[in-house]
């Protein structure tokens, strides 16, 4: 049995070149995801760190990568030696050999090997880019590198190279997306959207939460979705007033509101989509017109993106809008200035309309810069996410509104003159939905 790497290996490469001149003088180490047990000879599944594939392309845990922009060898991996045994067991290794042939790598070594080989690849460099407090393990084999080197320095007067965090350089060349990323934005958003699609037509009263939560995994895994974005959110009635509601338990009963957080993975991004409909499949007079709020923001903020938007302004206006719709829902009563000066909206909307979007759910990349709210380019991939969350047991809320949380996102990628929705084919349109779920299943008795 052999692997190949999951994607061109020419992909990373560039990856490298583009930051070849970030870490010019400099060594970038980068350390793969330990393993986890979940419980006893069962672990968690694996996932490699991300910066690490973003860079690489290996999958593997108990893996080094050493990256030095001029010196000879430029990039150096450190990996599991083959084992006929383990491999039995566990499944296919590169090895050294595989690894340097594979992901044409200058140089690779076993991981044992580290210890040895890393002090001396330390010589060439002033200083070095790793993210410490990350894994222990990892820590304290890299310092001890770096006393190695500084004991083979003598007294030269250098001290100790100094440690800078990587995350920063690594996560503002994540933060534009290249053509090849955006296709697979663009699939994690198509599968996530036909699983969501699949849970509007499945849903029906009298299923559990976690039947659902079943039908979207399904979805995603008949699409070729190796695994989840994260942890899907499936919260009937007042639980979508949760933000992170994980029990996913719990009976959709008839006259509820079902909301459902759900992304797909593909190629190592991920798609991130929200949709909030009736179980019955007909919503009620005051769940429209709180549908109807949230669904008139989140188009107005989709209408805004385009380059040279502040990311703030996002927020802002979404703050501005939802303190109109919470005076009109009779849910807040004053100025919107005041309300809005107070953060009285805080306790129907809570959290940002927008995150940035890709190998992470809560992807890498600064929000300000310079102290200032960054401006939107070409190539930004974010969610839009207003929602409204009316606890059951608020007793200052109009009575017909309790329990109500609606929350509506779409993942888009910014235009040169606007921006791409890559999650439009799950609908959002009252109309849309109540038709689509008119083919639902009679109630589970």
């Amino acid at each position: 049995m052999s692997r190949k790497p999951l994607v061109p290996i020419e992909i990373f490469k560039k990856r490298r070149a583009k930051l070849a001149s970030q870490f010019k003088g400099a060594a970038l180490i980068l350390t793969a995801n330990p393993e986890f047990e979940r419980n006893h000879d069962a672990g968690y599944e694996y996932r490699q760190d991300t910066n690490f594939f973003y860079m690489t392309g290996f999958e593997e845990p108990e893996s080094v990568f050493v990256f030095r922009p001029g010196c000879k060898p430029e990039t150096t991996l450190f990996v599991r030696k083959r084992d006929p045994l383990r491999e039995t067991w566990d499944g296919f290794r590169f090895g050294p050999e595989g690894a340097k042939k594979e992901f044409e790598m200058d140089s690779t070594h076993e991981i044992s090997q580290l210890s040895t080989i890393l002090p001396d690849l330390l010589k060439e460099v002033g200083q070095v880019y790793y993210r410490l407090r990350k894994d222990a393990h990892w820590d304290q084999e890299i310092m001890k590198a770096i006393e190695e080197n500084k004991k083979n320095e003598g007294r030269s007067g250098k001290g100790l190279l100094a440690i800078h965090d990587p995350s920063v350089v690594i996560g503002e060349a994540r933060l534009i997306k290249s053509e090849e990323e955006k296709q697979w934005m663009r699939k994690a958003g198509e599968i996530s959207a036909n699983a969501h699609v699949e849970a509007m037509k499945f849903v029906r009263p009298g299923v559990n939460e976690r039947h659902v939560q079943g039908v979207i995994y399904n979805s995603f895994y008949q699409q070729n979705s190796p695994r989840v974005g994260y942890n899907a959110i499936v919260a009937s009635g007042a639980n979508a007033c949760v933000l992170h509601y994980i029990f996913n338990d719990q009976e959709c009963k008839d006259g509820d509101l079902l909301l459902i957080d759900a992304g797909a993975e593909y190629n190592y991004y991920s798609g991130d989509i929200t949709r909030t409909f009736p179980v019955n499949g007909k919503y009620t007079t005051a769940q429209k017109q709180v549908y109807e709020k949230v669904l008139y923001v989140q188009k107005a903020i989709l209408k805004m993106i385009k380059p040279g938007v502040l990311f703030e302004e996002l927020q802002n206006t979404t703050i501005d809008m939802l303190t109109n719709a919470l005076i009109e829902l009779k849910l807040l009563k004053g100025k919107k200035e005041d309300l809005i000066a107070s953060k009285e909206f805080r306790k129907y909307y809570m959290h940002g309309v927008s995150h940035w979007l890709g190998m992470d759910v809560h992807d890498a990349g600064l929000y300000q810069v310079g102290g200032k709210s960054r401006a939107l380019e070409p190539g930004m991939c974010f969610t839009v996410e207003p929602g409204l969350y009316i606890p059951a047991d608020d007793a200052t809320a109009p009575k017909e509104f309790r329990g109500i949380g609606i929350r509506i996102e779409d993942d888009i990628i910014v235009t040169e003159d606007g921006c791409e929705i890559l999650t439009s084919k799950v609908p959002k349109e009252i109309n849309e939905i109540e038709a689509l779920m008119g083919c639902q299943a009679p109630p589970v008795r």
